[in-house]
């Protein structure tokens, strides 16, 4: 079946003609009718015989429906799959792709910058919401364009899954204890200061880093005025950062470098965060599903995507619950072996480390040497130690190493690369553009072509990483919905939490960073949630690599709090 959901239009009975109407206990109309043939493959996530969901946009009804209890297997998340339609290669010449900008584009996509390949979309709000003709028409357009590209389909389907977890995560939330998070402040801090005043630690710091660089009026927090005291006391430093101050000879650095810390803290997850972000004893992040270029996800506010280590243990389960951490290992170089079939590589990191793998097939002499030169292939190291390992890790794994040096070689021309599901990296850009073309005028100069060579070189390191990165984020939501799957059918446990229904007395995911996931479940089930997490993973790899013998395997550990099953 298929279910569209829409705004009424004003005025319109719910009963008139057309296909058949009800209205969900969210209060949302719903046309209901046969599923048209290619919208997305049956029988990838969730249970065959269950409606699929098709709505505009998960953020907007899903929430309305959790409220109410009900939970949703799988959907289709029309806003997210043209996006992703709109870009891949291999649709370009679709109906979709070519068609003028609509209620299903966003404004305001800002290009990513080459030598920052996680800077987030800045995704506006949508340009105006779509009524019913315009849901079915769009439905039309992408069972059109994905028509001959099942990779796609499954990423259309891994996407919306991933919509569906970042909204129940949402809704459950990460469950968190505020006295504990009180104490870690008051621990680093000292006691919470009245209206905007510096927690006294801070302003400990900050008196003694006055008075060491002669300057009572100096305000720390402001980067100017500090570089400039710094400099006046015979430092020659252009920035304040841990590297460049670490092992400078002056008494001001210490406690600078203490106080900046300090500050991060303070205003990343101090007090006011705890407020604003943690009412009710639970953590509800904003995650943006695909917010990053390569497909990985972004936050949109509480900053769930930067838990500092210091308040990790007041992330905690209710009494009788626990939570089950996952880690896969050495993701990246894994996905690489997978995408290039590269034999030799996943052999490597069979049963094993991966990168203590490569020091005992004797491709280098240490796992330190391994994991900076894999970084570097994945990134376009050049220099340092990454540069004296990597020739030895190119003969060790020429087909590992010839994928990524063809994306950075198509990604120096300008060209577009691909995952192996089909996201597409975008087009450098005007200003990429001009840039080369100067370079090619006759009357260029040496700065030019300097600039020029130096622009193609960062579109090539972020191509390179694109296509890893990239399929690395499509194995992770592959793994994201097959863990949501299985935790589902566990059904209910005897021990409830204080998790809101449908999921009060279910394990659920709680949290997710990248190659991270965090369950919630009762602790009489944590064994068994750990074994389908981990069986999860070994399901991803099959679904995307099919036989090719590539291990994913997961760290796993369960634990009342975060930071006891992290360390």
């Amino acid at each position: 079946m298929l279910m569209v959901v829409a705004p009424a239009r004003a005025g319109e009975s719910a009963d008139r003609g057309g296909p058949d109407r009800s209205t969900s206990r969210a209060g949302a109309q719903a046309l209901v009718g046969e599923v048209p043939s290619g919208v997305a493959p049956r029988g990838v996530v969730g249970n065959e015989k269950a409606a699929r969901w098709v709505w505009d946009d998960t953020g907007r009804w899903y929430p309305r429906l959790l409220a109410d209890g009900v939970r949703v297997e799988r959907c289709l998340d029309l806003r997210l799959a043209h996006r992703v339609l709109r870009g891949a290669a291999a649709t370009a010449g679709s109906r979709l792709a070519t068609a003028p900008s609509g209620p299903f584009d966003v404004a305001g996509v800002a290009e990513p910058e080459p030598d920052r390949v996680e800077s987030l979309f800045d995704v506006a709000a949508p340009q105006s919401r779509p009524d019913e003709d315009a849901l079915l028409a769009e439905i039309g357009a992408q069972d059109e364009a994905v028509a001959d590209h099942p990779r796609l389909r499954l990423l259309l389907v891994a996407e919306s899954a991933g919509a569906l977890a970042a909204a129940e995560m949402r809704h459950t939330g990460l469950p968190w204890d505020r006295r504990v998070h009180d104490e870690v402040l008051a621990e680093q801090l000292g006691p919470r200061p009245s209206g905007d005043a510096r927690p006294p630690r801070m302003a400990e710091l900050a008196a003694q880093i006055r008075a060491e660089l002669g300057a009572p009026r100096l305000n720390p927090d402001s980067l100017p005025d500090v570089l400039r005291e710094l400099r006046r006391n015979g430092l020659p430093v252009t920035s304040t950062s841990k590297w460049e101050l670490t092992g400078l000879d002056h008494p001001a650095v210490a406690p600078l470098l203490a106080y900046k810390k300090l500050s991060r803290l303070h205003s990343a997850n101090g007090w006011a965060w705890l407020d604003r972000w943690v009412p009710e004893d639970r953590f509800r992040p904003e995650y943006v599903v695909g917010g990053v270029v390569t497909g990985r996800w972004g936050s949109s506010g509480g900053g769930a995507l930067q838990l500092p280590k210091q308040i990790r243990r007041a992330v905690r389960a209710d009494e009788g619950w626990c939570l089950v951490v996952a880690d896969a290992a050495q993701l990246e170089p894994r996905v690489l072996a997978g995408l290039s079939h590269d034999e030799r590589m996943a052999e490597a990191g069979r049963g094993r480390d991966l990168y203590q793998g490569m020091v005992d097939a004797g491709v280098v002499d240490s796992r330190d040497h391994a994991k900076v030169g894999m970084l570097g292939a994945l990134y376009g190291g050049t220099t340092g130690q990454s540069a004296a390992v990597l020739p030895r890790i190119n003969r060790a794994f020429p087909l590992a190493m010839a994928h990524v040096e063809a994306a950075a070689r198509a990604g120096e021309r300008g060209e577009v690369v691909s995952t192996l599901l089909g996201r597409s990296s975008p087009l450098p850009g005007a200003q990429w553009n001009q840039v080369q073309a100067d370079a090619l005028d006759d009357e260029a100069g040496a700065s030019a072509q300097s600039r020029a060579r130096a622009q193609t070189r960062a579109w090539g390191r972020f191509t390179r990483n694109f296509v890893v990165q990239g399929t690395a984020a499509e194995w992770a939501l592959c793994w994201i919905a097959e863990v949501r799957r299985r935790l589902w059918a566990l059904g209910e446990s005897t021990v409830a939490g204080r998790a809101p229904e449908p999921f009060a007395r279910r394990p659920h995911l709680v949290y997710f960073l990248h190659d991270e996931l965090v369950v919630h479940a009762p602790q009489e089930l944590a064994e068994v949630v750990a074994t389908q997490v981990r069986d999860a993973a070994t399901a991803a790899g099959r679904l995307l690599f099919g036989e090719f013998p590539i291990d994913f395997p997961v760290s796993l550990a369960s634990a009342r709090s975060y930071a006891d099953a992290k360390d």
